[in-house]
């Protein structure tokens, strides 16, 4: 059994903006709602059959007590902003398992979902459908993996190690120093991606390092640190099975006429029956 977990909120955006390449700035209400349901429809038509999505019901989180300076949601769009909750909706309408964040992020959600997965006995592979770099920190061997759907790349442990030049469970080390500007911590100045990883390969993680390696910049590298890491402990599911796709419910039939593409149906019910 193959477990797919997909960031729906990252698929939401990469629907929005490929739109806008198309449609001169006319956006379509559910557009990219639409466009999601499509891209998951399509896996479950390819075979896959067991599927959940996460979803940042908010944008903030925990973190943003944590950091001032962490995302928040200023500066989404109010056309793709609004698509979030139909996007739950419609999803849990079509019968895919979906888990909308509220204190913990839709990262949070995956990482969670792959640690519950991956212990399952039943579970060959754990597919992570995001590039998000943060995600890296879940790959496990060839048992769970990070999938890049634009660039189709399949990115196991050694992907990982080959990218960032240190292991999956050094990636929160990794980003305490370097930073993530897409969450909105800078990591520790004077510090690159090359000189982040010698010192990892060296030190191991950050609590080990000794007292000069980092100074006075100990405290702020490890609250980085907190904040990339991903939480595994969120409750979303007791049993692998029920992220077992069962076809749509008879509330889809509503839903696909409120996003006005009676196709989705007719593609659901047609995956359902085959």
């Amino acid at each position: 059994m193959i477990v797919h977990l997909i960031d729906g909120t990252y698929e939401l955006f990469r629907h929005f903006y490929g739109q806008r390449r198309f449609n001169n700035g006319q956006d379509k209400p559910f557009g990219a709602v639409v466009g999601v349901l499509n891209t998951v429809l399509e896996m479950i038509e390819n075979g896959a059959t067991h599927v959940g999505v996460a979803t940042d019901h908010v944008i903030e989180s925990f973190r943003n007590q944590l950091w001032p300076g962490y995302k928040t949601g200023d500066g989404i769009e109010p056309a793709l902003l609004a698509q979030f909750h139909p996007l739950e909706d419609a999803l849990a309408a079509m019968g895919v398992a979906v888990w909308p964040m509220i204190e913990l992020e839709a990262d949070d959600a995956l990482a969670s979902a792959a640690y519950s997965a991956a212990a399952d006995e039943g579970v060959q592979k754990v597919c992570i459908w995001t590039p998000d770099k943060d995600l890296a920190q879940c790959v496990r061997g060839d048992h769970v993996v990070q999938v890049d759907r634009r660039t189709q790349k399949i990115r196991d442990a050694a992907g990982v190690r080959e990218k960032f030049g240190v292991e999956p469970a050094l990636i929160p080390d990794f980003l305490a120093l370097v930073g993530d500007a897409a969450d909105g911590y800078p990591g520790l100045e004077g510090i690159g991606l090359v000189s982040a990883a010698r010192l990892l390969g060296r030190y191991g993680p950050l609590e080990s390092f000794p007292p000069e390696a980092l100074g006075k910049r100990r405290e702020l590298a490890l609250l980085f640190k907190n904040l990339a890491t991903l939480r595994t402990d969120a409750r979303l599911f007791d049993n692998i099975e029920e992220l077992r796709w069962h076809g749509p419910t008879k509330a889809f039939e509503r839903c696909v006429i409120q996003l006005n593409d009676a196709r989705l149906l007719t593609r659901a019910l047609k995956a359902w029956r085959c």
